[in-house]
């Protein structure tokens, strides 16, 4: 889900911080769109050539048309790029088309066949990506073909909404205004309606087509995870297994985010209990939201730690414990001016992530909201989410009060979004392949509820569940890789 991302810590206010640190998260890359008529305003168009078949075929390794241009791709050698056109409205009424930008390994005849990679968001891109994937998953290069995409509306084509991408950058918890997401959805238009999981899994089904893979290994991170699940039960044929890490469940998103706000308690105590701190830093979360407020601000920035520093030492974050008992004891200006620090998305271009992508799929995805689906008026929205938000027990947020959840982005971006296409549901309710579930204890952004409910529905599915760890688990810790090597290569070493 959160697919987030890139964290960004600028020094501001007299508080050292790091320079950029790059977290994968999870996924979703983006498209260009050109359109036979006027493209709509902030629409990419797509102008490259068609070459041929053959060419691609060499290149690519496709079998059939629909990889075109291919060339070496600048991220990573020995991967080859080229794109996939697909139709901007799969059902055909409206025109236009997207050209979804690929990366292939060169290793087309490796024994196990293709992996592809889906990373997080929505918002992030595929290819894009390699410099920093490709030494994680170096171990699986031999014996797979590693294959990444830009799904549609994220990438250097992806959607550009200036005044909702600087204002909240990368975040899923950051609310934006509501004029900055009507102004988003204002400039995507009719397009708006064409940015939903179902069109991605679409897309994914032609990449398949155009790369002659009969079958292939899908592995997804955050909503990755989600993709691949969508793809997994409208084909299961196609699907030899699935790696599952960062789990965001296959119904629907949480839109108010309420397995994420009750675990806090627990990561913060444990932390404590950990590192002998003498205090509930939960208690101390309570306390600086009665005296200052900025619960949204708090919230998220402990989602940001739980993926940088999931144990809160302080050693690649900010000190977290020792910033929230300070705010509590009377001081806050070092908690407020980190949540400021990381806050907004100046420094996060559209290409890196796409605010607008993450926008327009989040609320065509949530097709259980407070108010319905995405086709709810608006007018009708807001009493719905606050009856909703009156229902919650205390409990089940604290130390965060019961609005949080509805002003938190992942709900309130919704709440301002126009009434648009939901996402199609798939056509099967259970995986029938082997699944690997990944997830981190300490997780706050897919916490590790949403894997475990995942698990028990899925009968080939294993969980491990990674001690110390939030977001993102491969690559970054051995148990987890462990993990994935046993399950992709039948290895544990």
């Amino acid at each position: 889900m959160r697919d987030r991302h890139l964290v960004r810590r600028r020094a501001r206010s007299g508080v050292a911080l790091l320079g950029l640190l790059a977290v994968l998260v999870t996924g979703s890359p983006v498209a260009a769109a050109s359109h036979t008529g006027p493209p709509a305003a902030g629409t990419p168009v797509v102008s490259a050539p068609v070459v041929d078949a053959a060419v691609v075929n060499a290149a690519v390794g496709g079998d059939r048309p629909g990889l075109t241009d291919p060339r070496p791709c600048a991220e990573a050698a020995g991967f080859t790029c080229a794109d996939l056109t697909v139709p901007l409205d799969r059902r055909g009424r409206t025109p236009g088309k997207l050209r979804l930008r690929v990366a292939a390994a060169d290793n087309a005849e490796a024994p196990r066949g293709t992996l592809l990679l889906l990373s997080g968001g929505p918002g992030q891109p595929g290819p894009g990506l390699l410099p920093r994937l490709v030494p994680r998953f170096r171990y699986l290069m031999d014996d797979y073909r590693l294959v990444m995409i830009d799904q549609r509306g994220t990438g250097p084509a992806g959607i550009d909404c200036p005044e909702l991408q600087a204002e909240v950058g990368s975040s899923d918890i950051t609310p934006a205004t509501p004029e900055a997401v009507r102004k988003c959805a204002d400039l995507l238009g009719e397009t708006r309606h064409f940015y939903t999981t179902a069109d991605t899994v679409a897309d994914l089904e032609d990449l398949r087509r155009a790369l002659g893979v009969a079958r292939w290994t899908l592995d997804g991170v955050s909503y990755g995870s989600f993709v691949a699940q969508q793809y997994g039960l409208t084909y299961p044929d196609r699907v030899v297994r699935m790696v599952l890490d960062s789990v965001v469940p296959q119904d629907t998103l949480d839109g108010l985010y309420l397995p994420s706000l009750h675990r806090v308690a627990q990561v913060l105590r444990t932390a404590c209990q950990e590192q002998s701190c003498g205090y509930d830093p939960a208690a101390d979360v309570a306390e600086t939201i009665r005296r200052y407020g900025n619960a949204v601000g708090i919230f998220d920035f402990l989602v940001i730690a739980s993926i940088v520093d999931p144990k809160l030492t302080g050693e690649t974050f900010y000190p977290v414990l020792l910033f929230l008992r300070l705010a509590a004891q009377g001081t806050p200006e070092p908690l407020m001016s980190a949540i400021d620090d990381l806050q907004g998305g100046e420094n996060i271009p559209f290409a890196e992530y796409s605010a607008g992508l993450h926008a327009a799929t989040i609320c065509a995805d949530q097709t259980d909201a407070p108010w319905g689906d995405s086709t709810a008026p608006l007018g009708r929205r807001a009493k719905a989410l606050d009856r909703a938000i009156r229902r919650i027990p205390a409990s089940q947020v604290w130390p965060f009060p019961r609005e949080v959840a509805a002003e938190q982005a992942v709900i309130s971006t919704c709440l301002h979004w126009p009434p648009s296409r939901p996402n199609r549901p798939p056509p099967r309710r259970t995986l029938t392949m082997p699944v690997l579930l990944l997830n981190g204890d300490r997780d706050l952004s897919t916490p590790v509820e949403w894997a475990i409910e995942q698990a028990a529905r899925t009968p080939r599915g294993e969980l491990v569940v990674i001690a110390g760890m939030g977001h993102s688990i491969q690559g970054r810790h051995p148990e987890g890789d462990q993990a994935v090597r046993r399950f992709l290569l039948g290895s544990a070493t």
